[in-house]
């Protein structure tokens, strides 16, 4: 396990406290360096788990930037997630072609399955339902990914067993 992999599992372990003493850390760290906002929203949310607006105002104050700063690049950036996110990330690629061969009917049943809405997390943040607008596997269509794994052809009667294996 690198140094990366212990850190995010210990953060479940951490206080509030904790967590903010570790994120005023990374930000002392970066403080000096041009273009730190963005590594400091990386590490903090890796620290955190997601970026409340509480740790963005935290965030802006330590940098003495404004609130409207720090809360644009995180909401500009896709990567960057304001709520809780699951375990799992779903995310049904929703391009031309994936689109025509029924990419939104998998979102459909998804949000059926999951019980959520697409961007939201299911109550025991076990999953995050998202969409994208092209994953560059148009031969697959349709297609979806599960964290890092795609789904190719994917139809709405695969997916309960799709989800049974997360």
């Amino acid at each position: 396990m690198n140094n990366n992999s212990i850190t995010l599992c210990r953060c479940m372990e951490e206080t509030e406290e904790e967590k903010f003493r570790r994120i005023e850390e990374v930000i002392d760290e970066y403080r000096n360096e041009g273009g730190n906002l963005i590594p400091i929203l990386h590490m903090a949310q890796g620290i955190y788990g997601y970026l409340p607006l509480e740790l963005l105002q935290f965030i802006a104050d330590k940098l003495g930037k404004p609130l409207s700063e720090v809360y644009g690049v995180t909401t500009f950036y896709s990567f960057f997630s304001t709520k809780p996110r699951g375990e799992n990330t779903i995310r049904v690629c929703l391009g031309t072609a994936c689109y025509v061969r029924g990419g939104k009917k998998i979102v459909e049943k998804l949000k059926q399955i999951l019980g959520v809405d697409v961007g939201e997390t299911t109550e025991d943040r076990k999953f995050t339902l998202e969409v994208m607008r092209c994953m560059g596997a148009c031969g697959l269509a349709p297609a979806m990914t599960i964290n890092d794994k795609v789904y190719k052809q994917v139809n709405p009667d695969k997916l309960e067993s799709i989800i049974e294996k997360y």
